[in-house]
């Protein structure tokens, strides 16, 4: 069962920040949400115990994702008061943010990750409609649509791993789902393969010793935040309960390093959360 022990805190409260990890284990949040409910444009460097402001994105935004390719991340999409379609390179050695590319719409509320040299962008929402597309991209390429998902879904959770993405819950147009779906990049399959044992929206997936552990979330699309932290087997898609958080949380930003995964931020019934969490399987 997962524990957690307390490494710090952020600078500010935020949740819905994009995020991704580093080569050498250092976790980036890149906007988000803060504390009085307005966007944010700051760029936040996560190294252990250590916390460091580490640039600025060219305009406040939330509900973006990220991804690493080589040793720059990259964030897709997002918005603030209507969706972007922009593609983001930030460089964590100078702190410069570059736009380099655009996805084929608009699309915040996306989920990403990557495999290899490819990031890929899973659903979103345009401003009128979820999506039901696999944007496959790649530094000097343009974006490609890689697959569909059985319906449009925002909020999802997206792991790779063994040359697959796992996708997890999201909200679909009927409310929030309990789907576990598992995609090939090298056919374009989507194959359902489990499900949640509650629908889940706004969780938070890593990578973590071989499975999917997936973090919080909310059981509708609206509230009922859980404080659950479960492992998703991607070869069978069956799911169990390792642990629980000390009070229910969605929207976090995680990573894994030093034989833990590191929880940041969130957002509670109260808002958003400045806490930074390590979570250890003892």
């Amino acid at each position: 069962m997962f524990t957690a022990t307390a490494l710090g805190r952020l600078p500010v409260p935020v949740k819905d920040a994009a995020a991704a990890q580093l080569a050498d284990g250092s976790l980036v949040l890149l906007g988000g949400i803060d504390l009085s409910g307005a966007s944010t444009d700051a760029i936040v460097l996560v190294r252990g115990r250590d916390v460091v402001r580490r640039g600025s994105l060219p305009s406040p935004q939330h509900d973006a994702q990220a991804a690493a390719i080589g040793r720059f991340l990259y964030v897709f999409g997002g918005g603030q008061f209507s969706s972007y379609d922009h593609i983001l390179r930030y460089d964590p050695t100078s702190g410069a943010v570059t736009q380099v590319g655009t996805l084929p719409v608009p699309a915040s509320d996306v989920a990403v990750t990557s495999l290899g040299d490819t990031a890929y962008v899973v659903g979103g929402y345009d401003g009128a409609r979820a999506l039901d597309t696999i944007i496959a991209w790649r530094p000097g390429a343009p974006p490609r649509v890689a697959g569909h998902v059985p319906s449009g879904v925002r909020y999802a959770a997206v792991a790779a791993l063994d040359g697959r993405l796992i996708i997890a819950g999201g909200t679909e147009s009927g409310g929030a789902t309990d789907l576990i779906l598992s995609f090939d990049p090298r056919s374009g399959a989507v194959s359902p393969i489990g499900r949640l044992p509650t629908p889940l929206t706004h969780a938070t997936a890593v990578v973590f010793d071989g499975r999917v552990l997936l973090i919080g979330g909310r059981r509708t699309a609206t509230d009922e935040r859980t404080s659950a932290i479960l492992s998703i087997d991607p070869a069978s898609g069956q799911t169990q309960t390792v642990g629980h958080l000390a009070q229910p949380i969605s929207d976090a930003m995680a990573g894994a390093s030093g034989g833990q995964v590191i929880l940041a931020g969130g957002e509670t019934a109260t808002g958003p959360l400045s806490s930074l969490l390590g979570l250890r399987a003892g």
